[in-house]
């Protein structure tokens, strides 16, 4: 277990599958070895061989068994590092040799040994669940050109593939022939296919469900959504939650105290025994007892079972995350997710489908229908902005794009509106408090729903109309977050108060702010924040939202959740909690994952410090024997290993 707690295995990268079978086959011909030249000892004292002989059989068996424990603890030695496991089991294993017990000494390096070999089947399984993401990339490609086969980092963007029923999506593309009904579920954890179709973007990872595609790839191999998500995995490893910083910084403490105690109890234990009738305190038969005691206190002080399980525990967790397409990008982040009190969402993308049409056309003073539409998209042709896009495609529908005029001095103010020249006249399109602050009268304010304004040359000609749904699983998320004890769910946006009233009582969400313009969202969401945790100190506020609008305030919440982020660069470095869909329920399912994996860390930290404080008192009492204190120290480390696999399993209500 060394290998673990003291090297760092448990945050080091995924190992490639070769290197796993290699150190899984070493360990296992370490211990066979061990364990044959043990027996072959127990057989040499049982017929009645010479002394030495047994003597020898043991020595082999503990170095065949330990030699890696023994020459770590040299090597930490050198490094200045001299209270870990390594050491422990070095001193206590030949301490047991000095004082003749070779048997025991054996043994305890022999079940140190066989904890390694459990604890790397533990780990192999708790990381499968990340590296089995490894087959969202598949070996080869094959080209639509001559049905050759390569492998995908030899395809460059741009490049022609066929992907035949089946077949995992090797690489990001868009499908330029054919259709299908295709698997996302590794990646977004959604069970139900997605319709495709020619045109369509696909990502490596998707499962062809039938139909022959040809895909004409958009991104080289490490750079697809699969390889991304697979990175993001993997270096979620390096950020240490709460408890495991704790635990790190306890053993530094804990482990030169238990060595400190076992030498104290070595010496002071003959002067007690002598003041009570025993023997003199500076005899054999005084120190001997006592020395054995020492080195049952050595081997049961070993914190193994803490250091190893509670990472292991939280990436279980997030390895089971990821397997439902939630990407926690650290250890930390599930603490945060695990105390949320308070979840912001944004409306648009988050709660709606952020896809807005046109539902109404008001022309005034006038204009007619086509003269609005043409003038609103005159102005929002050059904005990015989600309503501009839906005035624009009613635009392109009706016939009115390209524009037929000259379009200059463009200038857009975020969430308020844009002001152009067209055939250098004033065109305005935006909120009515936009076209008020340019002088223009007209606008009330009190039009229901979300709306654009516009107006030319200083003349009010109309608003026009548009919605978004809201996502069918928005209600149902909001409910489940307030059956996990989140105290308050609150909506933000840019919409009039109308729109935002509409959809925060769709949502079943009664608090909500209207009107918020981009560069207001901070201070309203420190706001919130605020007042959660004065209510709740411990409590932690999450905001969801597209992670690329939002990602100042992503960045200032506990934890910022981007939603339907797969295939965006954006999203995934402005968020710390990445969900591949465009469920909200997903954020339910996260706390729900991150509360169950902290219960069995919990479960694993009591569960070591029972048995070790159990332990440590009946061999400081005599009590307990190196072979017992081995079995405690491997028994509870490896109780602690099985059942941190427990995070891996499908924890959420999906």
């Amino acid at each position: 277990m060394s290998s673990c707690a003291c090297s760092g295995a448990c945050s080091a990268p995924l190992p490639t599958e070769t290197e796993v079978r290699a150190e899984s086959k070493y360990l296992a011909i370490r211990f066979s070895l061990a364990a044959a030249l043990f027996v072959s000892a127990v057989v040499s004292d049982a017929v009645g061989l010479p002394g030495f002989a047994g003597r020898v059989f043991y020595v082999s068996a503990w170095l065949a068994a330990g030699y890696s424990v023994v020459l770590q603890a040299l090597r930490n030695l050198r490094c200045g590092i001299v209270f870990d496991e390594n050491f422990l089991m070095s001193i206590a294993t030949l301490g047991a040799f000095a004082i003749g017990e070779w048997a025991e000494g054996a043994s305890v390096m022999l079940f140190y040994n066989l904890g390694e070999l459990v604890q790397e089947s533990a780990v192999r399984k708790s990381r499968k669940s990340i590296v089995d993401l490894l087959d969202l990339r598949p070996e080869s490609v094959r080209l639509d050109s001559d049905g050759s086969q390569v492998h995908p980092a030899d395809v460059d963007p741009g490049t022609r593939i066929r992907v035949h029923p089946g077949e995992v999506i090797p690489l990001d593309g868009v499908i330029v022939s054919g259709s299908s009904d295709l698997d996302t579920s590794a990646l977004t954890g959604e069970s139900l296919p997605r319709s495709a179709n020619e045109g369509d973007t696909v990502f490596a990872g998707f499962v062809n469900g039938g139909g022959v595609l040809v895909i004409e790839s958009s991104a080289p191999f490490n750079e697809t959504a699969a390889s991304k998500m697979l990175e993001l995995v993997e270096h979620a490893q390096d950020r240490k939650a709460r408890a495991e910083k704790r635990i790190t910084a306890f053993a530094r403490v804990y482990t030169p105290i238990v060595t400190i105690l076992a030498g104290l109890l070595a010496l002071a234990g003959p002067f007690v025994t002598s003041a009570f009738g025993g023997p003199a305190p500076f005899s054999r038969e005084a120190f001997e007892p006592w020395i054995y005691r020492s080195l049952v206190f050595l081997v049961i002080s070993c914190p193994c079972a803490l250091v190893i399980s509670i990472p292991l525990g939280f990436f279980g967790g997030i390895g089971g995350a990821a397997r439902r397409g939630i990407l926690v990008k650290g250890a930390d982040f599930l603490d945060v997710l695990a105390n949320a009190k308070a979840v912001v969402f944004d409306k648009t993308g988050t709660l709606t489908h952020g896809v807005f049409s046109v539902t109404g056309l008001f022309p005034t003073n006038g204009f007619d229908e086509r003269a609005l539409v043409r003038l609103a998209s005159a102005a929002e042709s050059a904005s990015s902005h989600p309503l501009a896009r839906a005035v624009c495609v009613r635009a392109e529908s009706d016939g009115l794009l390209p524009v037929n005029g000259s379009v200059s001095s463009i200038r857009e103010e975020r969430g308020r509106g844009v002001s152009v020249l067209l055939d250098g006249v004033p065109v305005f399109a935006g909120s009515g408090a936009f076209l008020r602050e340019q002088g223009v009268r007209g606008p009330s304010g009190d039009e229901s729903g979300t709306t654009v304004h516009v107006a030319r040359d200083g003349t009010y000609a109309g608003f026009i109309a548009l919605g978004d749904e809201l996502k069918a699983d928005a209600r149902q998320a909001v409910d489940e977050l307030r059956a996990l004890g989140v105290e308050r769910v609150v909506m933000m946006t840019g919409d009039t108060p109308s729109a935002a009233k509409r959809a925060a009582a769709d949502a079943g969400i009664t608090d909500y702010e209207a009107g918020v313009l981009p560069h207001e969202k901070v201070e309203r969401f420190e706001a919130v924040a605020e007042s959660v945790r004065r209510a709740y100190p411990k409590g932690t506020v999450l905001f969801a939202g597209d992670g690329i609008n939002d990602a100042p305030v992503l960045a200032r919440s506990d934890a910022g959740i981007a939603m339907g982020a797969i295939g965006s660069d954006a999203a995934v470095q402005a968020a710390d909690i990445v969900l591949m869909n465009d469920n909200p329920r997903s954020i339910a399912e996260a706390i729900v994952i991150a509360r169950k994996t902290r219960s069995i860390v919990t479960q694993n930290i009591v569960l070591a410090f029972a048995v070790k404080a159990l332990f440590l008192a009946g061999g400081a009492a005599g009590i307990a024997s190196l072979w017992e204190a081995v079995f405690a120290d491997v028994g509870v480390a490896l109780l602690a290993l099985l059942n941190s696999l427990r995070a891996r399993g499908k924890l959420g209500p999906r």
